[in-house]
C-alpha cells in the first residue's frame, strides 16, 4: 500500500522541530540530528537521548517541505520569514506562510460582517436574554440572585453594559419581545461580547487546523464552515451564554495542541525550546487557563477538561512506558501538567466566584436557596444577638433545616378541604405570624402566665411542649386526617386549632427530639438553644413527626409550602431549628447567639451543591427541547423570538450540519475497517500519513464523543445549543477529513473543491439567514426552506405574503387590511345577495380611482333603505333587543355603523391572492349611505351575474316580504357644527330601533 503522501525522510520530524533543530546544531555539532530525536525528552546532563525514529506527535505526518523551508538555504529574506513572529510562537505555528497572515486578515473582516449584520435586530428581548441580561441587571446593583451557571459569561456581559453606561434596576428583562429603546438600554454593547467572542472563533478554527498540520486551503475551508454555520451565528448575536463557552472550548483545543506540538520539539542546551522551555511553560498555562474559562462559562466546559485530561494520561503513560526515562524526569513531567492543567484551572475557577460573591454583596431574590448562614453574610439580611437559652413561655421563630429554611407560619386561612382549619405552611420571609409562643403541655395550673413567670425553665430532650400562635390564638395541630396535596396515609394534615380562651386538647402535644448529631456544642445536645439546636417534633397521639418537603401548595395556600406530619420522614425533612428567642424574665446579660459567619470557602461549597441540586431538578419538558439523538441530524430547533411578522430561530446551516455529521460516522467506518485489517495481519500502521491522520482525527472525535455523549445520561432539559461544542470538533473533523480525501489532487483543483464546497454552505446560510437576522422573509420561501427539515417547527404563518408588506405604502395593501382600513363592510358583494355579513374591515383597493363626492343621496327611504346607519346612544342601550342586526364599530369620529343582515347569506368568497389584486370594497362616498357605484361595478366584474346593487337587495327584500326601516347617515361635518341636529338624529334612531323590533 503505498502512503498517500510520499515519504521523505529528510523531513519527517515533530511539528516545530525544523527550526528549533537547526538552532540547536549550530550551538551544539555533536547533537545528533533532529529526526532521531525522542520527543519530549529533555538533555539529561548535556546528553540527549535518541532512538531510531521519533514517535509521531498529536499532529506529526510526513509533508512537503513549505515555500520558507525551501527558501531557507536560499538567502536572508526566507530567514527573516521564518524568524518571524508566527515561529516565535510556535506550537507549530512555525509552519504559517507570511501569506497567510492576510487570509487571517480578511476571514476576520469577511467573518466580521456576517456576525455584526444588524445586529441590533431585534430590538427587543429575545429569548434566554430573559435570564441573562437580568443576571446583569442585578450584577450591577448587587442583588444576589442563584443561577446553575458559574459566573464568568455573565460578568463579561455586566462589565461590558457596566462600562455603556448601564446603570441597572431601569429595565429588568423580564419580557420576551419587550422593546430595549425606550429605557435606553445598551442591548447592542452587550451582544457585541458574544458576537466578538464569536467572531474570533473563526481565525481560532485556522490557527488550530494549521497547527495540526493540514493544509492552508483545508484550514480556509475548515473557517469558512465556521463563518457561515446559521446555529453559531444566531447564539452569538444574542446576550447568551453558548458563544463564550464555545470560544473558550476552542481556545483550550488550540493551546493543547500548541502544547502537544511544543512538547515533541527536542530542547536544546540552551533550554529555548522544548519540554521545560520558556515557551513550553506558556502554552501549558495557557491551556490550563482556557481551561478554567470555558469550565467558569458553563459546567460543560468539564467535558473539556474531560478530552484534555485522557490525552495527558496518554502522554504520561507513554513516557512511563519508555525505559529510558529517568523517574525524576517522569516526576517532573507529572507535577508541571498537574499543576497546569488541574490546579491552574481549580485557582480560576474558584477567583470567578470570589468576585461574584464580591459584587452580589447585597439581598436579592436568590437568597431562599440559601442556607440562613449564607444569608446573613448579605446586607439586608443581619440580624441582632438573640438569647441562646430557650425556655418555657419563649416567643421564638422556627425553620426548617433542608428546604431553604422556610419559617413554621399560620395565617387566617383554612384548607378547602379536610378538617377546613386553620392553614400552616412554610413562609421564606420574616412576617409576625411565624412567631411561636412555646407552652408546657404539663403546666403547673398555679403559673397563670408562662411568659412572666421567674425563674424560666428550659427545654431538655424529650420534653412534652404546645405551640401556641399569639396572631391567631390558635395551636399547631395534628390529627388522623390526609392533608390536601399529599393525600397519602402516611401523612397527617397539620393544622392550627382552637381560640382565644380555650386551652387545647391532647391534638395540641408535641414531642422534643434533639439530633445529637446535627447539634452543635454541649448544652445544645441537652436542652433546646437557639440556632444551635437541630430537632424533631413527634406528635404525641399519633406519633407522626413535623415534616414538609418541596411541594407548593396551590392558589388557596399562596403558593407557600406544604407542611405535614409524616409517620416516616426522611431525616433531613423533618429536622428544625429556632432562629430567634426573646423571653420576658431573662436578664439582658443572659447568653447571646447569632449565625456563625461562614468563610469564603464553605460559601463556594454551598453554592456549588445548590446549584447542582438546582441544576438536576430541571426536568420539566420545554416547548422547544430536544433529545441528543436528534442533535446530528439536526432534527429540531429552538424558536427563540416572534414579533412583527419576523422570526429567530436557531437552526443550523444544514449544508454544514451534513458534512459534519458525516465526517464522524465516516471516521467510525474507517477506524473499524482499520482494526480488522489489523487484525487480519495488514500493516497499514506502518504508513505515516495513516498514523498521522489517525492519530489527527482520533483526537478530534475523542472530544466530540466525550462533548456528545455524556449528554445521554442526562434527564434534565436538554437543547439543540448544547451540541454547539461537540459541532466544533465535528467540524474540524469534517476539514481533517477532506485534507485526506484530497491528498492526490492538484493544488487548483483542491481549491475548486473549497470553493464549491463553501458555496454551498453560503447557499444554505442564505436560505436560511432570515431566521439568524430576524430578517423578512415571505410565507412561500419559509415553506419551501421548511422542507429541509420536516420537523422544523417555525411558523411560517407569521411571515407575510410578498416583500412589499415589509414596507408599506400611503396606499394600504391587502395585507395589512385588517388594521390599516376604516370602513367595515361585507368581505365583497357577491352576486344574488341580499345582504352583506359582518367581517373585518377590507381595504380601498389600489386599483380603482377614488370614488366621486357625492353631496346628497337621492332615494326613496321605502324602497331603499340604507346599508348603513349611526347608532346613538339610544339605539345601543336597545342593542340587546335587536336580533339580526349586528354592529361593526368605526372608531372615526366616534361614530358606530350598523349593518342589516337579517337574511340568510353565503359564506364570503372574496379572496385575495398575494400579489394584492382582487375585488375589495372602497369607503362609502362622504354624505353618502350607499357603496359607490364603482364598488358594485367592480363586484360584478369579478364574481360574474348580477351585481348586488340596490335593485337586486330590494328583489330579495321583496321576495321575503320583509321591509327594513333605518335613519340616513348623516354627514359628520354636520354633526360637529349643529349639535340641535344630533339630538334630532337620536329621536329618529330610537324610531328606527323601535320599527325594526317591531318587524321582528
Amino acid at each position: 500500500m503505498e502512503p498517500l503522501r510520499a515519504r521523505r525522510s529528510a523531513h519527517d520530524r515533530p511539528l516545530g522541530a525544523s527550526s528549533s533543530s537547526a538552532a540547536a546544531s549550530s550551538s551544539s555539532p555533536a547533537a545528533p540530528p533532529p529526526q532521531h530525536v525522542q520527543p519530549g525528552y529533555p538533555p539529561v546532563n548535556g546528553t540527549t537521548y535518541t532512538t531510531q525514529q521519533a514517535k509521531p506527535s498529536l499532529s506529526t505526518r510526513p509533508r512537503k517541505p513549505s515555500l520558507s523551508e525551501d527558501a531557507l538555504a536560499r538567502g536572508p529574506r526566507t530567514r527573516a520569514a521564518a524568524a518571524s513572529w508566527w515561529h516565535r510562537c510556535g506550537g507549530g505555528l512555525d509552519q504559517m506562510q507570511p501569506g497567510e497572515s492576510r487570509i487571517l486578515l480578511g476571514l476576520t473582516l469577511f467573518g466580521a460582517v456576517v456576525r455584526y449584520w444588524k445586529i441590533g435586530r431585534p430590538s427587543s428581548v429575545v429569548f434566554d436574554e430573559v435570564h441573562f441580561g437580568g443576571f446583569a441587571n442585578k450584577y450591577i446593583q448587587s442583588r444576589f440572585f442563584m443561577d446553575v451557571h458559574p459566573p464568568l459569561a455573565k460578568l463579561l456581559i455586566t462589565l461590558v453594559a457596566y462600562l455603556s453606561g448601564f446603570q441597572g434596576g431601569q429595565f429588568d428583562f423580564k419580557d420576551i419581545g419587550r422593546e430595549y429603546g425606550p429605557e435606553h438600554v445598551p442591548y447592542i454593547a452587550m451582544r457585541l461580547l458574544p458576537a466578538t467572542l464569536g467572531l474570533a472563533l473563526i481565525p481560532l478554527s485556522y490557527l488550530t487546523l494549521r497547527a495540526l498540520q493540514l493544509r492552508p486551503a483545508t484550514a480556509l475551508l475548515g473557517a469558512l464552515f465556521v463563518t457561515f454555520e446559521n446555529g453559531l451565528i444566531t447564539q452569538s448575536r444574542l446576550i447568551l451564554l453558548d458563544s463564550p463557552l464555545i470560544f473558550f472550548t476552542a481556545l483550550s483545543v488550540f493551546f493543547w495542541v500548541g502544547f502537544s506540538n511544543e512538547d515533541l520539539v527536542p530542547r536544546d542546551r540552551a533550554g529555548r525550546v522544548g519540554p521545560f522551555s520558556r515557551r513550553w511553560w506558556v502554552w501549558l498555562t495557557l491551556t490550563g487557563l482556557a481551561l478554567g474559562a470555558v469550565v467558569s462559562c458553563k459546567w460543560v466546559g468539564l467535558f473539556m477538561i474531560a478530552t484534555v485530561g485522557v490525552f495527558t494520561i496518554v502522554q504520561l503513560w507513554l513516557l512511563l512506558g519508555d525505559l529510558r526515562v529517568p523517574i525524576p524526569l517522569l516526576a517532573r513531567h507529572f507535577a508541571a501538567r498537574a499543576v497546569c492543567l488541574i490546579a491552574v484551572p481549580v485557582v480560576f475557577y474558584i477567583s470567578m466566584f470570589a468576585i461574584h460573591f464580591a459584587v452580589l454583596s447585597n439581598s436579592g431574590d436568590g437568597d431562599g436557596f440559601m442556607s440562613s448562614e449564607f444569608q446573613h453574610t448579605l446586607r439586608g439580611h443581619g440580624m441582632d444577638d438573640t438569647f441562646a437559652d430557650v425556655m418555657i413561655g419563649s416567643r421564638l421563630t422556627i425553620r426548617h433545616v433542608h428546604t431553604q429554611g422556610g419559617y413554621l407560619h399560620s395565617h387566617p386561612a383554612t384548607y378547602p378541604g379536610g378538617s377546613k382549619q386553620q392553614q400552616i405552611t412554610l413562609y421564606p420571609h420574616r412576617d409576625d405570624n411565624n412567631v411561636w409562643l412555646v407552652l408546657n403541655s404539663t403546666a403547673d395550673g398555679s403559673i397563670p402566665d408562662p411568659e412572666t413567670h421567674a425563674p424560666p425553665h428550659p427545654i431538655p430532650d424529650r420534653t412534652s411542649i404546645v405551640l401556641h400562635h399569639p396572631s391567631t390564638h390558635k395551636k399547631l395541630h395534628s390529627h388522623d386526617i390526609r392533608p390536601q396535596v399529599s393525600e397519602v396515609d402516611y401523612q397527617n394534615e397539620v393544622s392550627a386549632y382552637g381560640f382565644e380562651g380555650f386551652e387545647g386538647d391532647a391534638n395540641d402535644y408535641w414531642v422534643v427530639e434533639i439530633d445529637q448529631a446535627e447539634s452543635e456544642g454541649r448544652t445544645a445536645k441537652k436542652q433546646l438553644e437557639t440556632l444551635r439546636t437541630k430537632f424533631r417534633l413527634r406528635h404525641a397521639l399519633t406519633g407522626c413527626y413535623l415534616f414538609s418537603h418541596k411541594v407548593k401548595l396551590p392558589d388557596w395556600g399562596f403558593e407557600q409550602q406544604e407542611v405535614t406530619c409524616n409517620k416516616n420522614p426522611s431525616r433531613e425533612n423533618a429536622l428544625w431549628y429556632i432562629e430567634t428567642n426573646t423571653h420576658a424574665m431573662l436578664p439582658p446579660d443572659a447568653k447571646k447567639v447569632n449565625y456563625r459567619r461562614p468563610s469564603f470557602l464553605q460559601k463556594f461549597a454551598e453554592l456549588q451543591a445548590v446549584m447542582w441540586q438546582t441544576n438536576q431538578g430541571l426536568t420539566e419538558r420545554h416547548a422547544y427541547d430536544s433529545r441528543p439523538h436528534s442533535w446530528p441530524l439536526l432534527l429540531r430547533g429552538i424558536n427563540f423570538w416572534v414579533k412583527d411578522h419576523r422570526q429567530v430561530y436557531l437552526i443550523g446551516n444544514p449544508f454544514v450540519w451534513a458534512l459534519s455529521t458525516l465526517a464522524v460516522l465516516s471516521y467510525a467506518a474507517v477506524r473499524g475497517l482499520l482494526i480488522l485489517r489489523a487484525q487480519r495481519g495488514y500493516k497499514d500502521f506502518a504508513h505515516s500519513q495513516v498514523v498521522f491522520y489517525d492519530r489527527v482525527a482520533t483526537f478530534l472525535f475523542a472530544g466530540w464523543f466525550l462533548h456528545y455523549a455524556p449528554f445521554f445520561l442526562m434527564g434534565r432539559q436538554l437543547f439543540l445549543h448544547h451540541y454547539f461544542p461537540a459541532l466544533y470538533f465535528a467540524l474540524l473533523l469534517a476539514a481533517t477529513a477532506f485534507d485526506l480525501a484530497t491528498a492526490r489532487l492538484r493544488p487548483r483543483l483542491r481549491l475548486g473543491v473549497v470553493v464549491a464546497l463553501v458555496g454551498a454552505a453560503v447557499l444554505a446560510w442564505w436560505a436560511l439567514s432570515p431566521l439568524a437576522y430576524a430578517g423578512e422573509w415571505t410565507r412561500g420561501r419559509c415553506e419551501r426552506a421548511k422542507k429541509w427539515g420536516r420537523n422544523w417547527d417555525f411558523s411560517c404563518g407569521d411571515f407575510h405574503a410578498s416583500y412589499d408588506a415589509y414596507h408599506p405604502t400611503n396606499t394600504p395593501s391587502l395585507d395589512a387590511a385588517a388594521s390599516d382600513a376604516t370602513t367595515s363592510v361585507a368581505p365583497a358583494v357577491q352576486p344574488g345577495r341580499a345582504g352583506f355579513v359582518p367581517a373585518d374591515k377590507a381595504p380601498e383597493s389600489s386599483a380603482l380611482p377614488p370614488a366621486p363626492h357625492v353631496a346628497e343621496p337621492v332615494r326613496d327611504a321605502e324602497r331603499d333603505g340604507p346599508l348603513f346607519a349611526p347608532v346613538g346612544e339610544a339605539e345601543r342601550a336597545a342593542e340587546g333587543r335587536e336580533e339580526g342586526v349586528r354592529h361593526e364599530r368605526e372608531h372615526e369620529g366616534g361614530e358606530v355603523t350598523r349593518v342589516v343582515v337579517d337574511q340568510p347569506v353565503a359564506p364570503p368568497q372574496f379572496d385575495a391572492d398575494e400579489a394584492g389584486e382582487g375585488v375589495a370594497i372602497p369607503a362609502a362616498a362622504e354624505g353618502t349611505s350607499a357603496l359607490p357605484v364603482q364598488a358594485i361595478v367592480q363586484a360584478e366584474e369579478a364574481g360574474g351575474g348580477k351585481a348586488a346593487g340596490h335593485a337586486a337587495i330590494e328583489e330579495e327584500e321583496r321576495e321575503k316580504g320583509k321591509e327594513e326601516r333605518s335613519g340616513e347617515r348623516d354627514d359628520e361635518a354636520d354633526i360637529a357644527l349643529d349639535e340641535v341636529e344630533e339630538d334630532d338624529e337620536v329621536a329618529a334612531e330610537d324610531a328606527a330601533v323601535d320599527d325594526i323590533a317591531d318587524e321582528q
